[in-house]
């Protein structure tokens, strides 16, 4: 599987002909999409394995199923990316033993090569979680992170959780957009990207702010084939259903982020649509803590603001003894 990695880490940008070929076809669409972004993927996401990023996985675990059973022994992370959740919430005391699934190659070497740079080693297969390649009542804990838009058949992918979970066994989903947070943080994306495009290639601002047209023309691309494998946006309340529906009992969903996406959409676009050595440690550090205190604020707006509004749904339930 190292073989696959190291090729899959090598792969060139995905050209105008992959994402043509990607409208048709999800699941190429999905390992296309992530392989090639397991390349990139940690900096465009500002992901790392540090405080910060272990109090976020912590945090998020914590507001959708509390601390109780800390740590779970053997735990499943699907769609794992570069490993960002599993690894993060193995430092935080939330979990000990970690296997990591994606469809994509290039990422499940990118979670193992993390877990060795922090100094342990991980289980990783390449997995569609909807045919899950382990046996039954295998995990203690399955968590998942952004992923479920991605997928398909999400019932489906629930009832393979549930397979694989011990009697007793809990799955966390995180950081799921919501139906009409998604919306707003497109369209502040979307008015975003035209604005700062245009402004940077203004006379004496080209020079200095402006990203090159390929890179752009790149970032195009990649906006393109992500259209292609985000799938769904979620309610609240018809996400908790399904997964009860799938099996699961105790289902309960959280929702988190208001102003804080209403920010971080933004700046995430503007970071990409202008010359990255324009922006330093300062410009990382005033978007961070200004996330911080919006989130803050969100926590006391979500007692009056219906959770509908929100941009992110987590999901836990159980599996029933």
């Amino acid at each position: 599987m190292s073989g696959d990695g190291k090729a899959a880490a090598s792969r060139p940008a995905a050209s105008a002909e992959d994402v043509e070929r990607a409208w048709n076809d999800t699941k190429l669409a999905q390992v296309l999409y992530h392989d090639w972004e397991a390349q990139t993927y940690d900096d465009k996401w500002s992901i790392s394995f540090d405080e910060r990023c272990v109090t976020y996985a912590r945090d998020r675990f914590v507001a959708a199923a509390g601390t109780d059973g800390w740590p779970y022994d053997r735990a499943l992370e699907i769609g794992a990316g570069t490993g960002f959740f599993s690894l993060n919430l193995r430092q935080a005391g939330v979990l000990s033993e970690v296997t990591v699934t994606d469809i994509s190659p290039g990422m499940v070497e990118a979670a193992k090569r993390n877990a060795r740079g922090l100094g342990f080693e991980i289980d990783g297969e390449v997995a569609d979680a909807e045919k899950l390649p382990f046996p039954d009542e295998s995990f203690d804990l399955v968590v998942g992170h952004a992923v479920i838009h991605h997928l398909p058949d999400v019932e489906q992918a629930f009832r393979e959780m549930l397979r694989v979970l011990r009697p007793g066994g809990r799955v966390v989903i995180c950081g799921e957009p919501t139906k009409y947070g998604d919306k707003v943080a497109r369209a502040l994306s979307r008015a975003t990207w035209w604005a700062t495009t245009r402004a940077t290639h203004l006379p004496g601002l080209r020079s200095s702010w402006a990203r090159p047209q390929e890179e752009l023309d790149e970032s195009s691309r990649a906006a393109a084939l992500e259209s292609v494998v985000d799938l769904h946006t979620f309610d609240p309340g018809e996400l908790t259903m399904l997964v009860t529906r799938a099996g699961f009992t105790h289902t309960r969903a959280v929702t988190e982020e208001l102003t804080a996406a209403w920010f971080g959409w933004p700046v995430r676009t503007f970071e990409h649509a202008v010359n990255p050595d324009r922006l330093g440690w300062g410009w990382a550090m005033f978007a961070y803590k200004s996330w911080l205190r919006l989130s803050a604020a969100d926590r006391v707006l979500a007692r009056v603001v219906p959770r509908e509004l929100f941009y992110n749904v987590s999901v836990t339930a159980l599996r029933p003894e």
